[in-house]
């Protein structure tokens, strides 16, 4: 975005902090009618968020609010096992993604789809969804409804620990984990005292005799993982320094032998 607002020869700037008395100076210098946020990071004070000649500032936010309310509404949606997200327009208030919705738009998860693949279908609807606020703030349309608080749920900022594998829980809950940390920054586990990315898999039911973590061979270019509940079958792995690979291609340039345990 900042290349093409240079390319089009518009004010751009680009303050490390927001909330900076100059940047607030710089903006009334613009005349400022609205601000539109989205996917930004930094708490935005009151004399920012009530700039604009309107009052508010209005954000484009990847989950059906009040659910997903944070940082990362994708990963945790996914994580969730929900089957449906979307985007909410609303307008910013202090309380983070707490603020009155003007308008939704749902989106419906595929059972396969990993977080990148999802945040590039929830950035093109948000573009559409805020096209429309826009133009019916615009019109004198827009209508704010409040958020129900007692139904919210958080969706904090990701962490690396988030994205480990603990064997112990379901095959299904760690097929959901590694979909909500492909491609970035994946799922991992230990082998042999190296990290290793589970980048896709699926799972399937049914007990599992050796203990959690522990590698089944059935073929020279497949394998299974006992977990907690079910199998977890890894379908593209990377080793540190490595490609990613489909488990075939990996398998033959690193064997994992049947038996090995997986930290």
């Amino acid at each position: 975005m900042a290349l093409r607002a240079l390319a089009a020869d518009l004010p751009l700037l680009r303050p490390e902090r927001v909330g900076e008395p100059e940047v607030a100076e710089q903006l009334q210098g613009h005349r400022v009618d609205l601000g539109v946020v989205v996917a930004f990071g930094q708490f935005l004070p009151r004399r920012i968020r009530e700039l604009p000649a309107l009052g508010y500032l209005i954000n484009g936010h990847a989950s059906l609010l009040p659910r997903h309310r944070g940082a990362a509404p994708i990963q945790h949606a996914i994580l969730a096992g929900d089957r449906k997200t979307g985007v909410s327009v609303m307008r910013v208030e202090r309380e983070m993604d707490a603020g009155p919705v003007a308008l939704t738009r749902e989106l419906a998860i595929g059972p396969d789809e990993d977080a990148g693949a999802l945040a590039t279908r929830v950035a093109e609807l948000t573009a559409d969804a805020l096209a429309d606020a826009l133009d019916q703030i615009a019109a004198n349309r827009v209508r704010f409804s409040p958020q129900d608080d007692s139904l919210a749920t958080y969706a904090p900022k990701i962490e690396r620990e988030d994205a480990a594998l603990d064997w112990s829980e379901s095959a299904e809950m760690l097929a959901r984990r590694v979909r909500a940390f492909a491609p970035a920054p994946g799922a991992f586990c230990s082998l042999e005292g190296e990290p290793l990315r589970i980048l896709a898999a699926r799972f399937e039911a049914g007990a599992t005799l050796p203990p959690p973590g522990s590698v089944v061979r059935e073929d020279s270019l497949s394998l299974r993982i006992a977990t907690g509940n079910g199998w977890l079958i890894p379908l593209r792995l990377q080793r540190a320094g490595g490609k990613p690979l489909d488990t075939a291609a990996f398998l033959r340039g690193r064997p994992i032998p049947d038996g090995t345990r997986l930290e």
